[in-house]
């Protein structure tokens, strides 16, 4: 469908779409400019005046992934070009990038990746009629006729989707609803990493673009969340523009394209996605050009900043007192009229699945030190440690395992609230809970790792160990309540305010925002680029309803149903020394207690010790925290088997797939994280084999080679991640084909 492009997206349509971006980038970069001295000032502020949260209990990992694999596994795709579904081997990094291969052989013999998808801002669909429904929706006009062939035909009946509104979709499919299940966790997984793309450490430039990405939309009339605020700056700043480009191209093209409403909406598919990447582009680099610009204008606004703090200071609470004389008397009857009446129902919606979720987590992580404390038990102590903190530790990056603690989020509803609102949508709120439950489950993991490993240098028999398992377990499970209140609390102040605070902008615009400009005259020119009209204005808006929210958490932490503590109650650190353990290196348990009490292990300074470090610290790099668990390969058809010829020989792709059953080759035996060797179904975790671990696949090397020990991993260039150094790997997003026909995609 090449000509489609060519057709409707000529040199002159192009050229056009090119002016239009770049005015639109032109005006947002103007706001991210003024936005990056306010949240400087802010982030210096804040260092020098030393306000912060409260002291957490529990400890954070540093590097929580370390370059592991969370998830590997088999599916089918659809491929659009030639229409014909394939089969690929596909796996998760640590970055949560989906890499797609030909097949498990081309991955370890470091064939280059079919592709990488950056899964921010996509939905998962689960059926045809789904998806059908969305696009119906994005074209008017193209419903195709009752009995008309669709767009996609499955050949099985457990699709799935990844649906963008403005990029390429991706279609799979899975043999069996339990496979359905466990690919819809890992890439919702995906999903929710990659929307949360900005990074939290980003003091600076983070609040400076959101802040100015809220700024734009509010300049354009347009209040409330936005659903597509999700991904890296460039990815969130192509949404911006799409948004506004998008309706203007689907009024000129949509008519214009030909053919039934089938093929009408597949030119469409492709034309938004061909205008999205252009825009990418132009987004991408325009947004560094203004970046480097303003990081080279720190330096010297910082100079000014800690020059003249104090004045700034004083400048700006001079600026607040005067805008809040003229605008209090009207936020406060806005408040008290439209928003302290449905402050508790808000509350409530959203505390009763959070507070189920975080429950949920305290759960599943006692359930996994219980029932790890019975195995180490009953398979000889301390021998078999290792490898259950080996699984233990990466318990917070599990898609299955915490699939029961991100589940609880889905009931969250805003019913009637969210229109008062203009709550676009929830996902905001339920991925922002997901996240905090995920790093609190590694906090807790990684605390108990600590205070575990201490216990152990005092060397304890196997009754003992069991005693301080369950006395560690106590200890952490007593933090992690502590902290997972503070937690919740503050989601909840903040989620009050996202959703209040636009409400009372636009109530407040029409009788408040002309009046703003006349408020310019007091701010002194030296102090023009740390202080702002527009948000001293917000931060005195959000004054006027923070008490009212301040208040509402402070009432439903009383309450018994949610395990909130009280405000009043403060608990102090209790392991002063905790922290100062952290600071050691990170506890490698495979390495440190695998071969405890095997004898025959060689000395840690022999050759033999340092080649064998080597290899387990590789092949670690390259299994996955959760492995396919069916037996051997689902869709990996032996290599004399034909492709299907066309998305509609259904019959003949589940000839495939019960093919591809029968003739897998025998897997290679590699330690999983279960204990279990690729290919064969694991045990339950209460009884493991005692076996040792069979060989890793790393050592089945082309003879005579000098090839490195790890197949490929995909760099982080490609999945979205900044790296330190420039890659030789094609930039993100952008669609490139090398002789080797790789591709690199959204």
């Amino acid at each position: 469908m090449g000509d489609v492009l060519s057709t409707h997206l000529d040199d002159a349509r192009r050229q056009h779409i090119a002016e239009k971006t770049g005015k639109i980038l032109t005006e947002f970069l103007q706001f991210y400019e003024d936005q990056y001295g306010v949240a400087l000032f802010n982030s210096m502020r804040h260092e020098i005046e030393g306000t912060g949260l409260p002291q957490a209990q529990l400890l954070w990992r540093k590097v929580p992934l370390d370059e592991r694999i969370i998830f590997s596994g088999n599916l089918f795709q659809y491929q659009e070009d030639s229409k014909k579904w394939r089969n690929r081997f596909s796996l998760v990094p640590h970055n949560y990038g989906l890499v797609l291969y030909d097949n498990k052989v081309a991955y370890e013999r470091q064939v280059p990746p079919r592709a990488v998808i950056n899964s921010a801002g996509y939905k998962i669909l689960t059926s045809v009629d789904q998806y059908l429904e969305l696009i119906g929706n994005s074209l008017p006009g193209t419903t195709a006729k009752s009995g008309s062939a669709p767009i996609l035909k499955c050949p099985t009946q457990f699709p799935l989707i990844l649906w963008h509104p403005y990029a390429r979709h991706y279609y799979f499919c899975m043999m069996t609803e339990a496979e359905q299940d466990k690919w819809q966790a890992v890439l919702q997984d995906c999903i929710r990493h990659c929307n949360n793309g900005i990074p939290e450490d980003s003091k600076v430039e983070g609040p400076a673009f959101t802040d100015a990405i809220r700024m734009y939309r509010q300049s354009k009339e347009l209040y409330g969340t936005w659903e597509m605020l999700c991904g890296n700056e460039v990815q969130i700043l192509s949404n911006l523009v799409m948004e506004e480009l998008g309706p203007d191209l689907k009024a000129e093209l949509g008519p214009r394209l030909k053919g039934k409403p089938q093929e009408r909406q597949r030119q469409w598919i492709q034309i938004s996605d061909a205008v999205y990447r252009m825009v990418y582009e132009q987004a991408k680099a325009r947004f560094e050009e203004v970046l480097s610009k303003v990081q080279q204008m720190r330096p010297a606004m910082q100079a000014v900043i800690r020059t003249d703090m104090d004045q700034i200071i004083t400048s700006k609470e001079h600026l607040a007192s005067k805008i809040r004389a003229f605008i209090l008397p009207k936020a406060e009857v806005c408040v008290r009229n439209h928003v302290q009446p449905y402050i508790p129902s808000i509350l409530e919606a959203l505390m009763v699945p959070t507070s189920q979720g975080f429950t949920e987590v305290r759960d599943v992580f006692f359930k996994e030190v219980t029932d790890m404390n019975l195995n180490v038990i009953n398979e000889g102590g301390i021998d078999k440690l290792g490898e259950y903190m080996e699984k233990l530790s990466r318990l917070a990056y599990h898609p299955l395992k915490m699939q029961s603690c991100y589940e609880k989020m889905e009931s969250l509803r805003l019913d009637g609230l969210q229109q008062r609102f203009d709550v676009s949508s929830t996902s905001v709120f339920k991925q922002r809970a997901q996240i905090h439950m995920r790093e609190q489950m590694d906090n807790a993991v990684y605390t108990f790792e600590t205070l575990l490993h201490q216990e152990l240098g005092k060397g304890p028999t196997k009754e003992e160990l069991c005693k301080s398992i369950q006395r560690v377990l106590e200890r952490v499970l007593k933090k992690y309540d502590y902290d997972s209140s503070s937690v919740r609390k503050r989601f909840f102040r903040e989620a009050l305010l996202q959703v209040s605070i636009p409400f009372l902008l636009k109530k407040l615009a029409p009788t408040c925002k002309s009046e703003l400009p006349r408020f310019q005259e007091l701010i002194f020119e030296d102090f023009a680029k740390f202080i702002l009209v527009e948000n001293t204005y917000e931060e005195v808006v959000l004054q006027t309803v923070m008490k009212d929210i301040l208040q509402a958490v402070k009432e439903a932490a009383v309450q018994r149903k949610h395990n909130l503590y009280r405000d009043s109650m403060v608990m102090h650190n209790s392991d002063p020394n905790l922290h100062l353990l952290a600071e050691g290196a990170p506890i490698d348990w495979g390495e440190e207690y695998s071969n405890s009490g095997g004898g025959g292990s060689p000395s840690p300074s022999t050759p033999e010790a340092a080649t064998l470090s080597e290899k387990r610290r590789r092949a670690k790099q390259v299994v996955s925290v959760v492995q396919d668990e069916e037996a051997g390969l689902p869709f990996e058809a032996s290599p004399e088997s034909p492709s299907p010829a066309s998305p509609d020989s259904v019959t003949e792709i589940q000839g495939l797939l019960a093919q591809g059953l029968r003739a897998e080759s025998p897997p290679p035996a590699s330690p999983l994280p279960n204990g279990a060797p690729a290919g064969e179904t694991p045990q339950p975790e209460a009884a493991p084999e005692a076996s040792s671990p069979p060989a890793s696949p790393l050592q089945h090397l082309l003879p005579g080679k000098a090839v490195d020990l790890g197949p490929p991993k995909p760099s982080d260039q490609e999945t979205g991640e900044q790296v330190s150094s420039p890659s030789s790997h094609p930039a993100l997003h952008t669609t490139t084909e090398d002789s080797a026909g790789v591709q690199t995609e959204f």
